[in-house]
């Protein structure tokens, strides 16, 4: 899936984020923990690392892991960096377009992301990835850098022993002015806390659900989806209105002179 292509996702997305999450020739070890081990990779054409995370959730169902990882009203609960988040629009049952916007600590400015998403439930493995499209109807806003997703994805499956296996790649250019040695650096810092605070969350998921709409799970039923169906013709910019775009969302593509100082 590439940036800014909007498609309904093949089966060979879904098993290429697999490969990934498997295949570890290439990558470095940079964390080994307990239950969680982290690898980066450099790639050709970016100085932006990609990063995967294998983590084993011995107490957890794969299930409820991936409903954790769907459910837009419990995100608001769990996910302390998130401002906002919206659906713009589906696809099919199973790919939607949505903002989402998160904080970031000072003296970095919050960052927001217009994102294609794509799920598949097989049973024993459940998939859900993203990439960065755009929208007519969300351009990049004042006071926020309008960040990159090549492909983040998560993979959960049952554990040979008990409980989840659970992967996660990211390769994601948050943009802006920082430098690109801190923002691996950071990346490598966030990614096994998000995911303990990721198993953290399941933990009182359950209980939270039964209290809170517990019928409602558009994900596996896509009955219950009520996201207008999506426009292609909104998803798809000029290049006047890329180059645009790409201004407001990256204030490094200004002259040096413009760069304000909050502009990180």
């Amino acid at each position: 899936m590439d940036v800014g292509v909007i498609k309904v996702a093949e089966d060979k997305d879904f098993e290429n984020l697999k490969v990934l999450i498997d295949n570890h020739n290439g990558w470095n070890l940079d964390y080994d923990k307990s239950t969680i081990k982290v690898w980066t990779k450099n790639l050709e054409g970016t100085n932006f690392k990609m990063l995967k995370i294998k983590a084993l959730f011995s107490e957890i169902d794969p299930e409820v892991i991936y409903d954790v990882l769907h459910d837009p009203e419990y995100r608001k609960v769990w996910d302390q960096h998130m401002i906002e988040a919206k659906d713009i629009g589906c696809l099919n049952p199973n790919n939607d377009v949505g903002y989402y916007s998160m904080s970031c600590p000072p003296p970095l400015r919050n960052r927001d992301f217009v994102l294609q998403r794509s799920w598949l439930d097989l049973g024993n493995e459940k998939y859900i990835l993203n990439h960065s499209v755009n929208h007519r109807s969300y351009p990049p806003r004042e006071g926020f850098v309008r960040g990159t997703s090549h492909l983040t994805g998560y993979l959960v499956r049952c554990s040979t022993t008990k409980g989840t296996d659970f992967g996660y790649i990211s390769q994601t250019d948050p943009q802006g002015t920082l430098p690109t040695w801190l923002v691996n650096k950071v990346t490598q810092i966030f990614g096994p806390k998000m995911v303990k605070n990721l198993q953290k969350a399941t933990v009182g998921y359950t209980e939270w659900k039964q209290q809170n709409n517990p019928n409602w799970k558009p994900w596996h039923y896509p009955e219950q989806i009520t996201s207008p169906r999506l426009q292609i013709q909104d998803c798809t910019l000029t290049q006047e209105e890329l180059k645009i775009c790409e201004n407001k969302a990256d204030p490094a593509n200004k002259k040096k002179k413009k760069i304000k100082k909050g502009a990180m």
